[in-house]
């Protein structure tokens, strides 16, 4: 299973970028915990070191889903900023959402039609005479480039080659960033209150809310016993 996530601090100010950063590490933690896989394929830098304002990941495991019910929503922090020490504020919310009927493009130089032709512009004679130039074309996505830098026919092929991934990779990005901004559009602020994870302080202590009732579950099974133990 493959699911693309964006940590986003959205129109949050600087103490949401930095919450940013601290989730995004809890969050890499978790997931060698749950044997996740993480790609981070994309990252847009705070304002100030140490913060970010969003970051997007790939992953992929076998219980993704049921990790992600613990992530997905919103994020609070809890405490003082550490920016504006006189700000009154103490609650500050992050996002976590899935970009969803998003896939990942993969690079296969497979996936690659180069075509000869002559170099264009000046040179010399032997430029416009001899097939040196290259066209490689990726053909899932259609991006091609162009390639005519050296006279030698293979060389220009080996340079083709990564400039065509990088192309192609940033087209992905631009597709990527274009499904962030749809998913913002329906998220135009994180939503507060009823937040799926709490953390609170500087050194960022989590705070989980005991969801599966254990306590409750066994303080009735004392209660039981002791009913039991009673009519004996």
């Amino acid at each position: 299973m493959e699911k693309i996530i964006q940590i986003t601090s959205g129109r949050g100010p600087l103490e949401c970028q930095w919450v940013v950063a601290k989730v995004l590490k809890t969050f890499l933690e978790e997931t060698k915990d749950h044997s996740i896989e993480y790609e981070i394929i994309h990252r847009e830098n705070g304002d100030e070191n140490l913060t970010l304002k969003s970051v997007t990941l790939i992953l992929k495991g076998k219980e993704l889903t049921g990790f992600l019910k613990n992530w997905l929503g919103s994020i609070c922090w809890t405490g003082k900023s550490t920016f504006r020490k006189l700000h009154k504020r103490s609650n500050w919310f992050i996002g976590v959402f899935e970009l969803e009927n998003v896939k990942k493009t993969d690079f296969n130089e497979r996936d690659i039609r180069f075509q000869t032709t002559r170099s264009q512009g000046s040179g010399g004679q032997n430029v416009n005479k001899v097939n040196t130039a290259v066209r490689a074309t990726h053909i899932p996505t259609g991006e091609s480039v162009f390639v005519q830098d050296s006279r030698s026919q293979l060389e220009n092929k080996k340079l083709s080659v990564p400039r065509l991934k990088e192309k192609v990779m940033a087209a992905y990005i631009q597709q990527l960033e274009r499904k962030m901004k749809e998913t913002w559009e329906h998220h135009l602020q994180v939503q507060r209150g009823n937040p799926v994870r709490t953390f609170s302080g500087t050194d960022f202590k989590k705070n989980y809310e005991d969801k599966s009732f254990r306590k409750q579950r066994n303080a009735l099974k004392n209660e039981l016993k002791n009913y039991k133990n009673d009519l004996n």
